[in-house]
């Protein structure tokens, strides 16, 4: 039979969606809550400790790749369905799952709040449930990644450091938060840092002849000795002849995506300092820029020993993704 409260819930987001559709009158939502990087699972309790649960877990907490550490992709909070009312429907990114008669896997957009992305995922048995959380994992995890890269970038957009090194050096713009600050500035070379407890995270900037990495059979081999080059030449480590390199023991991770309106891979792995035991996570993306004939390549990478490393380094990557190849004037 099927359940009152999957029945109105799943009303409720349709009925929203026709009325979103059907004019221009927008009804009044309020700001959507919640710390980065967090997941409100919506589901009954008996669920979330079986199997369905321990599909959740695999999917939304798995491991983040790239981190010393296990730190997982969200974290999660678990609610049963009755107590989803008042302001902890305005939860950012929020998964519903329930055992009803209909079967449903799909994401809805601003639901209760705005922004929000809530992903729905019912079904008449278990397995059900199990192959729709499947179906849809992958693109919720998207959805919400992408809600909450938004959320990122708006915080740390209210004080936005006014530098122009990488405007001058490389003719683009990022918005960079204003506690970084530049500390290194060569031709083709600039590294900004900020200081935080027990360490640093930072960013820079080069690039490298179009025509770099032409060999597809050798192209992780030829990351890593760009990234070893540049680090010995421009990121030294706190004794003589000790230098930022790619961690030897593991190979990096290496994914197609787009950044700035431009194909681009995205790097992650880990460093280390040749000579000098001193290691931490790092971000590269390698950008096609065929405008300027060259390969464009942003890194983040934080040195935080002992400390959870995640939002360190998802606030790198909201950074680098604000990457903006067509800068215009800044009016006055």
């Amino acid at each position: 039979m099927k359940k009152l409260g999957t029945l109105c819930f799943a009303m409720a987001l349709l009925a929203f969606g026709a009325c979103k559709d059907s004019g221009p009158k927008e009804r009044f939502l309020p700001p959507s809550t919640g710390g980065v990087n967090s997941l409100m699972v919506v589901m009954d309790t008996e669920l979330w400790k079986g199997p369905v649960g321990d599909k959740i877990r695999d999917e939304f907490a798995a491991q983040v790749l790239g981190l010393p550490q296990i730190e997982p992709i969200f974290t999660i909070t678990q609610l049963p369905p009755q107590v989803f009312k008042g302001t902890t429907t305005y939860s950012r990114s929020v998964l519903y799952v329930e055992q009803d008669s209909t079967s449903l896997a799909h994401i809805k957009d601003d639901a209760y709040a705005k922004p929000q992305k809530v992903a729905v995922v019912t079904g008449p048995t278990e397995e059900t449930m199990i192959q729709n959380l499947d179906s849809l994992a992958p693109k919720a995890i998207q959805a919400f990644k992408q809600v909450e890269i938004a959320e990122a970038q708006k915080r740390f957009g209210r004080s936005l450091s006014e530098d122009k090194a990488l405007e001058e050096e490389f003719g683009l713009r990022m918005k960079v938060p204003s506690l970084y600050k530049v500390g290194k500035r060569e031709k083709n070379f600039v590294w900004m840092d900020i200081q935080i407890p027990k360490g640093t995270m930072n960013i820079i900037a080069y690039e490298m002849p179009w025509n770099s990495f032409r060999n597809d059979s050798t192209f992780v081999e030829d990351i890593v000795k760009m990234r070893d080059s540049m680090g010995q030449k421009y990121v030294p480590g706190p004794n003589e002849n000790t230098y930022m390199i790619t961690e030897k023991a593991f190979a990096p991770y290496v994914f197609p995506t787009e950044i700035g309106g431009k194909k681009a891979v995205e790097v992650k792995g880990m460093w280390e300092i040749h000579g000098y035991p001193m290691a931490g996570p790092f971000l590269t993306y390698i950008i096609n820029d065929e405008k300027n004939q060259r390969k464009m390549v942003l890194e983040g990478f934080t040195f935080a020993p002992s400390t959870e490393k995640r939002d360190y380094m998802f606030e790198l990557e909201a950074i680098l993704r604000t990457v903006d190849f067509d800068p215009k004037p800044v009016s006055k």
